[in-house]
């Protein structure tokens, strides 16, 4: 059964009403060779200019990944922040934003200019949040960018536990690649405050979507405290990593000093005891090792929605934030 949404903007245009509908269709995408696939939707008669008649085009949801960016949590000081003259604004990228107004890393940024305390007072990460959320949904995308413009417009900001929260205004298929749906924070060329609210050190779904953890059992025996340690094709594990062994009883953690092959370098017994692997390990226990990636510290889902009624949610605000409410 559909469910009808009356809404209206309160604060420029109250009592006039528009309406949005949120239902469950069956559909045939052009990708699943004639299987047919239930999703949700969301649609709204309502239009994105009223003058124009310009339409609003139908949200279908069959894979509800939104991307989304948080802060550290390791700045500021009781949910407060030092923004200053000199240190007030951000990059911000969302979706596979291409043109921005500037380039950082090899990625395409929108700079925005956040509001500070002129007496040198600390702003709350929640005023933080809410300017942050403006700043982003008034950008308005360069030509090349223009079918990202909703991402922006649609975007969410939140301060909670210490940590800045941003979402991507679009739900897509993928966190990583052409059509995805990623938020990105990049220092800006003048003025920068991402160090300062914990965006120097931010995890983003984008990065954590992208980020494999690779596996390989060992393939000799090896004796604890000794330096070399052989191990199967397919981890990518680099000089300098750390890794993780274990044979389902002991675990050791340890840093690759070099790497030749499958032939790892690994550290050795000290005057102040086990730098390296301590255990012993077979191949016949089934040992094996993983090269150790970050993570997100929270240890969550990367999916941005907790339930189906948050998802409902953000779909029914994805056609409102369109809406023109003017007549």
């Amino acid at each position: 059964m559909a469910i009808n949404q009356d809404v209206q903007d309160l604060i420029l245009y109250p009592g006039i009403t528009k309406r949005v509908t949120l239902d469950v269709d069956q559909i045939v995408p052009t990708h699943t060779y004639g299987d047919e696939k239930l999703m949700l939707t969301a649609s709204t008669t309502a239009y994105a200019d009223n003058a124009a008649r310009t339409p609003i085009q139908d949200l279908y949801v069959m894979h509800p990944y939104v991307g989304w960016a948080k802060s550290s949590g390791l700045t500021g000081v009781a949910g407060k922040f030092n923004l200053t003259a000199a240190a007030n604004k951000l990059g911000i990228s969302m979706d596979a934003t291409v043109s921005g107004t500037y380039s950082y890393n090899g990625k395409a940024y929108y700079e925005i200019e956040l509001k500070y305390n002129t007496d040198n007072t600390l702003k709350t990460g929640e005023d933080i949040a809410s300017d942050m959320q403006n700043k982003i949904r008034a950008i308005t995308c360069a030509e090349g960018d223009k079918g990202f413009q909703l991402a922006y417009k649609n975007c969410d900001v939140t301060f909670k536990s210490g940590k800045f929260y941003i979402t991507s205004g679009t739900i897509a298929s993928d966190y990583v690649g052409p059509t995805r749906t990623s938020v990105a924070i990049a220092p800006a060329p003048t003025d920068n405050c991402s160090d300062v609210l914990g965006f120097d050190h931010a995890v983003t779904s984008e990065d954590l979507w992208g980020t494999t953890i690779a596996e390989s059992r060992i393939t000799s025996d090896y004796v604890g405290g000794t330096s070399s340690l052989s191990i199967g094709l397919g981890t990518g594990v680099q000089s300098g990593d750390s890794l993780y062994i274990t044979d389902g009883e002991h675990f050791d953690y340890f840093t690759a000093i070099t790497v030749s092959g499958t032939q790892l370098t690994v550290p050795t017994q000290t005057a102040n005891g086990f730098d390296g692997i301590q255990n012993n390990y077979n191949v016949a226990d089934g040992a094996y090792v993983q090269v150790l990636r970050k993570q997100d510290p929270d240890n969550k889902p990367n999916n941005y929605f907790e339930d189906i009624d948050s998802l409902l949610r953000y779909m029914s605000k994805s056609l409102i934030n369109q809406i023109d409410f003017s007549s």
